[in-house]
């Protein structure tokens, strides 16, 4: 990658200037305890950058997935609303006075990924605070096995703070075979605080939306980062 072709570059170079130093009187006057001291922090301080930057690109993926879901950017429902201790029981007792919303459900695929994916059924009702489990599925129509990656968001666009998945396939790669088959579950609700939003009355009807991308990888074999849904 270029960032190892650019750290090799600037430790050669250092290492150029170190051998002049030493060898080359005219350097002489650069070649001090105090000159030294400043090149080394210099030297660390790229390196650090460098690898900050490594880390960085490596990381992209799962640190957009990490926000995605924490903090429901863009129409990304959160991953769950938790306790402390991990526990959603607390975040998925119905609210049995409230109005029942209306979750429909949308499957689309990029063009160059020759896959069905349909949800199987258009909508469901619930109540905030109450789970509900969806299927879509997914159907690989080409000649080769193929992986794919799905996005998801959640309309509207405000809703998606209180839209949290238990569990879903999203930005799992998902590798079917050719002509293969396979059921795909999302197990979510509504957090009871919905109701409790201002913002939030008259919306009676929210729409889960999954896309699925061909995955593509760097040379590294690292996950590229998937388009926004």
């Amino acid at each position: 990658m270029r960032y190892f072709d650019f750290g090799k570059k600037f430790f050669s170079h250092n290492s150029f200037l170190r051998q002049e130093l030493h060898q080359n009187p005219a350097f002489a006057p650069f070649n001090t305890p105090q000159s030294q001291k400043r090149n080394a922090s210099v030297m660390y301080y790229t390196a650090s950058i460098v690898v900050g930057t490594l880390a960085l690109a490596y990381g992209s993926v799962p640190l957009y997935k990490m926000v995605c879901q924490q903090i429901g950017w863009n129409g990304q429902p959160v991953l769950a609303h938790r306790t402390g201790d991990g526990d959603t029981s607390s975040r998925v007792t119905p609210v049995t006075d409230a109005r029942r919303l209306r979750i429909t459900f949308n499957g689309s695929v990029s063009d160059v990924l020759p896959w069905k994916f349909t949800p199987q059924q258009r909508e469901v009702c619930v109540l905030p605070g109450e789970t509900a489990l969806a299927f879509y599925t997914a159907t690989n129509k080409g000649p080769t096995d193929i992986i794919g990656v799905a996005t998801y968001s959640v309309t509207p666009g405000q809703v998606a703070p209180y839209f949290s998945k238990i569990q879903c396939f999203c930005f799992e790669e998902q590798k079917l075979n050719a002509g293969e088959s396979v059921d795909m579950p999302v197990f979510f609700f509504i957090d009871p605080d919905f109701v409790k939003d201002p913002a939030m009355k008259g919306i009676d009807t929210i729409t889960l939306s999954y896309t699925f991308f061909k995955a593509k990888y760097d040379d590294n074999g690292v996950l590229k980062p998937i388009p926004a849904a």
